[in-house]
């Protein structure tokens, strides 16, 4: 019994001895095999970075053809599937696009156009002189009803020596007529294709082409293997998400389900810089808010009011309040950033200045007025807030008068003698100030109904100026006139934000809002 009991623990051993060893060459056999795999691997064991990307947009396109472009979002769309004849980059500096250079005749009557040569739309067909005159035409058409219906209309007639030079002639010299080119609907098209045709199949220069749009939820573009820039775009994909609400916006960036989130909240900037490998980027912008005084309704009709008015605001502290620091003061729509704009002028307020003025105009004790404030204008309606205690300082009495924006149109724009307004960035100079100031403007005839011998003089001389330092210091001597004959006061411009994880490298916040993706790309 002794001896089977002895030879049981002894087969035991052995078999509990063998199990043991399997286990251990099986552990050393798995090791093997993952080395192997390594090696034989070698760089692809490591994920290769991502080439599609997913940016928020706030609404649906409107337009896939440029021409009809009305909202942000339309030039989105344009900035990825189109190129103009002329760019602008982060920094506000023309560059070329589909034309390589421009000159003009020494009385900026005849500007003429090179264009890149070897350029190519989305379908295969080569870029030629006949495609900028193509493109004129549908935008001149009245029933297109294009937004830049008016800068066709700047041009007499088109001359194409050869299939790469472009002559406009136009009806009056224009020294900035490169610049009015970066216009957001004057993106070219390609001759054969009505706006019709457009619509509903794309075809562009640009980085990407249309792959899908679904109208509520996304819109798609890919690669288009005929671009003409070497090398780019880098990505293979973007897709625009559609959301309107902003908590969503930066749920869905805080998860990673986008990596960019485009036309952030002011109000958000905050908590979007508290989430983990994402970037705040801020970039300054001409769009600007400001209030509107009828110069030919008391008081306002005596400049002394005006200029009190003037001194009186602290327009630093209607930075930080109404636009949470992320913006920046200014006297005219001349941006902060602009190598025209004039720092010589400066910010501080003067309320005893500002009383002293009011008594000269007869009103030393102040007096009572109503400030109408657009509902849904949440800039304009922090910094009427501000703005009503500003004036107290002053003697001044402000009751807020709240209106629907449904109803802003109707009631109260060029209608009121005293509101809350604001203007988005132009491409100009020129088409950023002349309708405002100039006697003869369309927007001065509605809003401030002003005048200035003076001012007028130097905007007429500003926009027949070629050199572009002479022109700048034409601007700066204008931005000294207006502070002094204040037809309105301009607050500060509003920078335009996005924010986006920060494993996406080459992409930049643009200051004329769109997405230029050219080369991005994700490490």
């Amino acid at each position: 019994m002794a001896a089977r009991e002895w030879r049981g623990r002894e087969n035991r051993t052995r078999a509990y001895k063998g199990i043991h060893i399997m286990k251990v060459l099986l552990r050393i056999a798995s090791v093997l095999a993952a080395a192997c795999l390594s090696l034989a691997a070698g760089p692809m064991a490591h994920a290769a970075p991502k080439t599609e990307l997913v940016a928020t947009i706030n609404s649906n396109v409107n337009f896939l053809y440029p021409g009809r472009g009305v909202a942000a979002e339309d030039y989105n769309f344009g900035m990825l599937v189109y190129n103009g004849l002329v760019g602008i980059d982060e920094k506000l500096q023309l560059v070329p696009e589909l034309a390589t250079s421009w000159s003009s005749d020494a009385a900026a009557r005849v500007w003429t156009f090179k264009l890149r040569q070897g350029v190519k739309f989305s379908d295969g067909k080569p870029f030629v002189a006949a495609d900028v005159t193509h493109t004129f035409a549908l935008l001149a058409d009245p029933a297109l009803a294009s937004r830049a219906r008016s800068t066709t209309e700047m041009v007499d007639h088109i001359e194409t020596p050869d299939d790469h030079t472009v002559k406009f002639v136009l009806k009056e010299p224009y020294g900035a007529w490169p610049n009015m080119l970066i216009e957001r609907q004057l993106k070219i098209v390609p001759d054969g294709h009505s706006a019709e045709d457009l619509m509903k199949k794309p075809v562009g220069t640009g980085p990407f082409m249309l792959e899908s749009y679904t109208p509520g939820d996304r819109l798609v573009v890919k690669k288009n293997p005929n671009y003409w820039e070497p090398g780019l775009p880098k990505l293979d994909k973007v897709t625009l998400r559609i959301m309107p609400e902003d908590a969503a916006k930066v749920a869905a960036l805080s998860a990673g389900d986008v990596d960019i989130l485009w036309n952030a909240p002011l109000e958000s900037i905050k908590e979007l810089k508290a989430i983990p490998n994402v970037v705040v980027d801020e970039a300054p912008t001409s769009t600007w808010d400001g209030f509107v005084m009828n110069n030919q309704v008391k008081p306002f009709n005596d400049v002394r009011v005006r200029r009190a008015f003037e001194l009186a605001v602290d327009k630093k502290q209607l930075v930080e309040f109404a636009l949470f620091g992320a913006g920046a003061p200014t006297h005219t729509p001349v941006p902060p950033n602009s190598p025209a704009f004039n720092k010589d002028i400066s910010f501080t307020p003067d309320p005893d200045g500002a009383r002293k003025l009011l008594a000269e105009a007869g009103y030393p004790k102040g007096f009572s007025i109503t400030l109408n404030v657009p509902v849904g204008r949440p800039t304009r309606e922090r910094a009427a807030v501000a703005l009503q205690q500003m004036l107290k300082q002053i003697g001044v009495t402000v009751k807020l008068e709240r209106v629907p924006y449904s109803r802003w149109g109707a009631t109260i724009a060029g209608k009121s003698p005293f509101y809350m307004d604001g203007y988005l960035a132009r491409p100009t100079l020129d088409t950023a100030i002349y309708p405002w100031y100039h006697s003869t403007g369309s927007w001065n005839n509605q809003m401030w109904h002003f005048k200035s011998e003076r001012i007028d003089a130097v905007l007429d001389k500003a926009r027949l100026e070629t050199d572009p330092d002479k022109q700048n210091a034409l601007y700066k001597t204008f931005q000294q006139y207006a502070v002094e004959d204040v037809p309105g006061v301009v607050m500060y411009t509003i920078n335009f934000v996005t924010a986006y994880t920060s494993s996406l490298k080459g992409y930049h916040t643009h200051p004329y809002s769109w997405m230029d993706l050219r080369s991005a790309y994700f490490e």
